[in-house]
């Protein structure tokens, strides 16, 4: 379903479906059947098209929710505050992901399904946090109050987001750092189902957030028509 029901908006929307629909396919088609299998890790390396993409998309997710929340501190609008629920919502279902595909990948690669390696604990940090915004307003008809604390939480989550990407970097650990070169890099037909993966999931993220965004959006209309009713 259209997220709006404008006719234009529809039109876009279905264009990047199908769209993202044609990139899935051939990025499946590239990792399953283009791409080698990985001499020392073998089939389960695979996991790696959706892991890192995953992960992607959940600093988007993230990121629209931070950028949602700061506009809605600045302006109060409530379209703004729809765009922060998705971007939390959204990025929280990639983090998921990322923490379900990661240990499957590091049982293979480490021995073990966890260890708290810093961008895992990062990661796992700001799951925590937007899982907090999430819970805040799912607990009832959040008000102002409720609203302005979870934005709160997404510009704190936001800080995060660096600590996630360079922490393997700045800090020793075990995780991998495959696509700067540092983790033993990639076959070429390798780097094109990543780079399919990438540009699915990013499509995939981007229809998510805007349908959830949209549906907020009517959902607090029709909250406020029902207090206008009330009140009169």
């Amino acid at each position: 379903m259209s997220p709006t029901g404008q006719s234009g908006n529809s039109t876009v929307w279905s264009l990047v479906l199908f769209a993202t629909l044609a990139v899935f396919a051939a990025a499946l088609y590239t990792i399953f059947v283009v791409a080698p299998v990985e001499q020392q890790m073998g089939i389960v390396q695979k996991i790696f098209y959706f892991h890192v993409p995953s992960a992607y998309a959940m600093y988007i997710g993230f990121f629209v929710s931070a950028v949602g929340s700061a506009v809605y501190l600045l302006r109060r609008d409530p379209r703004w505050d729809a765009v922060a629920v998705a971007g939390a919502e959204v990025g929280t279902l990639f983090c998921l992901i990322v923490l379900l595909t990661g240990p499957l990948w590091a049982r293979k690669a480490w021995g073990v399904w966890w260890t708290w390696d810093p961008r895992l604990t990062t990661t796992l940090l700001s799951g925590m946090i937007f899982a907090a915004y999430l819970v805040l307003r799912s607990m009832g008809d959040a008000g102002e109050v409720e609203k302005r604390f979870a934005a709160g939480l997404a510009l704190l989550g936001l800080i995060n987001l660096p600590l996630i990407h360079y922490s393997v970097q700045r800090w020793r650990g075990v995780h991998p750092t495959v696509i700067t070169g540092k983790g033993g890099g990639l076959e070429s037909e390798m780097y094109w189902a990543l780079g399919l993966s990438f540009i699915a999931f990013t499509g995939l993220a981007a229809l998510l957030i805007w349908a959830r965004a949209s549906v907020e959006r009517q959902r607090e209309e029709s909250a406020r028509l029902r207090l206008e009713l009330m009140h009169r």
